[in-house]
């Protein structure tokens, strides 16, 4: 995750992971875009974000996550860390027909997802630069993408 960075005014905050808490951290992140004049890569950064902070919300629910994102010298890093060991787990691409696509009687229900979890990571792996994971200790990762601007 290593790079220097190049202004001090770096967010880092820490929050309950919960559905909510994407909007949240979008919000926070659009604020500092609009503060270093980077608002040109502000819709990848909001979709990374929503991303990283869902997957840590449902890794973690209700649990304390922590939100970093820092200018770089070509990037801005956003960072999301939380408490459980389990890595994130890419998924194949499933290329859909016409005939995939289907209306879902279920589609309103609670936790019904009609196989459509799951393409985040491949998201953020195509907004982003760069991304990755970095295990901590004693517990938890830092899971991590850089957008270029």
């Amino acid at each position: 995750m290593g790079n220097s960075t190049i202004n001090s005014g770096e967010l880092d905050i820490r929050c309950l992971a919960a559905r909510s808490t994407a909007g949240l951290v979008r919000t926070l992140a659009g604020a500092r875009l609009r503060e270093w004049g980077l608002m040109r890569i502000s819709g990848d950064v909001y979709q990374v974000a929503g991303e990283l902070v869902a997957n840590a919300a449902e890794a973690t629910l209700y649990r304390e996550i922590r939100v970093r994102l820092t200018r770089e010298v070509r990037t801005v890093l956003l960072a999301v860390w939380d408490s459980s060991d389990a890595m994130p787990v890419l998924r194949p691409i499933v290329e859909l027909s016409r005939d995939d696509i289907v209306p879902d009687a279920l589609a309103l229900e609670p936790g019904h997802d009609a196989g459509t979890r799951g393409r985040g990571l491949p998201i953020v792996q195509a907004l982003a630069s760069e991304c990755g994971v970095t295990k901590t200790e004693p517990n938890g990762k830092w899971v991590w993408a850089r957008v270029a601007f």
